[in-house]
């Protein structure tokens, strides 16, 4: 990694933060209401701890296999790690004790798993509820009317605490389409928040990316997932 990549590093991270700010002050909140998490999918721990040196305090990873092999380079004295990808019930044991939150629980024998690793942890998981708000056949999440029933059912697990949603809605060629997505999960967080279920906590509402985090703050995300803004394009392959 060069030196020069870590400057684009540097003055990316300056930019975020400064479109985050004037995007909080336009949806009446302040910078310190949104939460920038680092989608750090293939980016060296080199580069992730150097962004980490910047001020940035929660990086978010998609694979497992990536987490676990980049575990032990991480700076994580004063960062967050979460899981933001898709999880298979078969790998929860591998990561349950290494992650602070897991961002992508879309069912109930998911989120039955994360119960029983963590408990064998004595830990409690925080977890969010992804919704498919753009009803995706080829996307995971739970569809918007079996959102309710889902959150009472995980309401019940020991080792588990439901602290919001988070979507990742349909790619849109417009701001106007893609900010009405934004607006309907945040028309269901708050439809949730005032249900006020026992054991559920509203307090996350995680949507938005390198394309459109100012659109999602605008309607209402206090959590974005920023990774090629950040760390410039990926190769994913």
């Amino acid at each position: 990694m060069t030196a020069r990549s870590l400057n684009d590093v540097e003055y990316n991270y300056k930019l975020i933060n400064e479109r985050i700010a004037e995007a909080a002050q336009k949806a009446g909140k302040s910078r310190e209401d949104i939460t920038f998490l680092a989608a750090t999918k293939t980016v060296e721990p080199e580069v992730i701890n150097h962004a980490i040196s910047l001020g940035l305090d929660h990086i978010g990873e998609n694979r497992v296999q990536e987490l676990l092999s980049k575990y032990e380079a991480y700076n994580l004295s004063n960062c967050s790690l979460q899981f933001i990808g898709h999880l298979q019930t078969n790998k929860v044991r591998q990561i349950v004790d290494k992650v602070d939150l897991i961002q992508s629980v879309d069912s109930l024998k998911l989120a039955k798993e994360i119960s029983t690793q963590s408990l064998k942890h004595n830990k409690t998981t925080d977890i969010l509820v992804e919704v498919n708000i753009g009803r995706e056949e080829n996307k995971s999440g739970v569809f918007e009317e079996n959102l309710v029933e889902l959150l009472c059912q995980i309401a019940q697990l020991e080792g588990v605490t439901v602290k919001g949603l988070m979507s990742i809605p349909p790619i849109c060629d417009n701001k106007h389409k893609i900010s009405n997505y934004f607006h309907n999960m945040h028309k269901l967080f708050i439809d949730i928040s005032q249900k006020k279920l026992d054991n559920i906590y509203m307090t996350i509402l995680s949507m938005g990316m390198s394309a459109d985090y100012y659109e999602a703050i605008l309607e209402g995300a206090n959590m974005v997932r920023i990774g090629s803004a950040l760390f410039g394009a990926r190769n994913y392959t």
